[in-house]
């Protein structure tokens, strides 16, 4: 099973849009499923439901930051290159769906009100992007580790 896939399939488990996308690079970037769990559980439903920076792209930045990032903070050549590295992987995403805003990729409109996660049902699966969206995160960074293997 590819990235992409275990992104998708560990949506449809139940996991929110950030921790499936971290979730498939676990293994890779050296943590525990369940530790990778807990770190991205803030930021589904764009952080916490607030429908801001899409849970699938933050999954994908912090998958990205344990591949490729920086530790020193005098290090100031790997930070400019980390925010390059960030934003080109955004820039991907919203090249394929036009945002990598929350509330705009589901149609939401300007001030939608923060609400508890729906209960997982198959008319929330057939009504929602978001399983698919995990996938494309996915694959965007798999695709981008083809093109610039990470050093680790």
């Amino acid at each position: 099973m590819n990235h992409a896939e275990r992104a998708k399939s560990l949506f449809e488990q139940g996991y929110n849009c950030a921790q499936s996308v971290l979730g498939a690079f676990a293994e890779d970037v050296g943590l525990e499923p369940e530790t990778a769990f807990r770190l991205a559980s803030s930021f589904g439903g764009g952080m916490g439901g607030m429908r801001e920076v899409c849970g699938t792209v933050s999954g994908m930045l912090m998958a990205a930051g344990l591949l490729y990032g920086y530790a020193d903070p005098d290090d100031r050549q790997a930070k400019i290159a980390q925010y390059e590295r960030v934003r080109e992987l955004a820039e991907r995403f919203r090249a394929e769906h036009g945002s990598i805003i929350c509330r705009e990729l589901l149609g939401l409109g300007e001030h939608p009100q923060p609400k508890a996660p729906e209960e997982r049902t198959a008319a929330y699966y057939k009504r929602r992007p978001c399983g698919d969206l995990t996938a494309s995160a996915a694959q965007i960074l798999e695709d981008y580790l083809a093109e610039h293997p990470a050093g680790k």
